[in-house]
């Protein structure tokens, strides 16, 4: 049995078939972690989604921003972007169970030291208080109040972490540091501009895995195509996984017990 991490689909539907049949997956023996944005930008966001509820107990899934985005257009009120590629899913037959499936999903995923996230671990968290907060939002998606939620979630503040925050500026808060963050500062205050490389960080501003965690977990996360899915720094227990396949990269899996990566090119034009 091998348990493989994979970074963002973003809708590259393709090449997740092309990367489990390299890996030889089997879902009778093996497990899957998906590490968010299973939609959008991609041209196989609805069989993306539809791939990986079928797979059921044989894979494990945390939301991504553009999960939570895709929630947000159908059960929301919010509205689809220009470059938008949900629509497929939004018209399907099978919406609302694929909808129902990707609201259940959490933010956080752990087995023994192992931890995944969508974007990344706010430092000043404990693990066990992680998976708390995470579990808030959870409990939130599942209530009469989810459509609410939605429709409140987006704002860049507060961009502190604070334990007395209430409502939804600490449910926002909690979406953020899982879903958006990159850049923080010794604070923990969250930038939201950056996007790019290491070497992109704002004056007095750091990614927030070089900053030091008082756990030996290893954090499991996507997001960050600008790292094109490598590991950061082995001293840090990172490790990256997004590795921009919808920007024309590759699609990156990583055994977890091995460490080995694997990776299939991208058929999507280079942006």
């Amino acid at each position: 049995m091998s348990t493989y991490a994979i970074g963002d689909l973003h809708g590259c539907h393709a090449e997740f078939i092309e990367l489990l049949e390299t890996l030889g997956f089997d879902s009778r023996r093996d497990r899957l972690w998906l590490v968010g944005d299973l939609v959008n930008r991609g041209p196989g966001s609805l069989e993306c989604l539809r791939e990986v509820k079928a797979l059921g107990a044989a894979a494990e899934c945390v939301l991504g921003n553009h999960d939570l985005h895709l929630l947000a257009v159908a059960r929301g009120n919010g509205t689809l972007k220009r470059n938008d590629t949900l629509s497929d899913i939004l018209a399907a037959p099978d919406r609302e169970q694929l909808l129902d499936w990707l609201q259940s999903r959490p933010l956080t995923v752990r087995h023994e030291q192992d931890l995944m996230v969508h974007a990344g671990l706010l430092p000043q968290w404990t693990v066990p208080q992680a998976e708390r907060l995470g579990q808030e939002v959870q409990a939130m998606l599942g209530s009469e109040n989810a459509g609410a939620f939605l429709c409140a979630m987006y704002g860049n503040l507060p961009d502190v972490w604070h334990p007395e925050l209430e409502g939804i500026a600490r449910q926002r808060m909690i979406v953020n540091v899982f879903t958006r963050m990159r850049f923080i500062n010794a604070q923990g205050q969250l930038d939201f501009a950056a996007k790019e490389g290491l070497d992109s960080a704002p004056p007095g501003y750091a990614p927030w895995f070089q900053y030091p965690r008082d756990d030996d977990y290893r954090v499991i996360f996507g997001h960050w195509a600008a790292l094109e899915g490598t590991a950061p720094d082995a001293r840090m227990s990172v490790e990256s996984l997004d590795s921009g396949c919808v920007w024309g990269g590759s699609l990156t899996a990583l055994n977890l017990e091995s460490g080995q990566r694997t990776r299939v090119p991208s058929r999507q034009v280079r942006c």
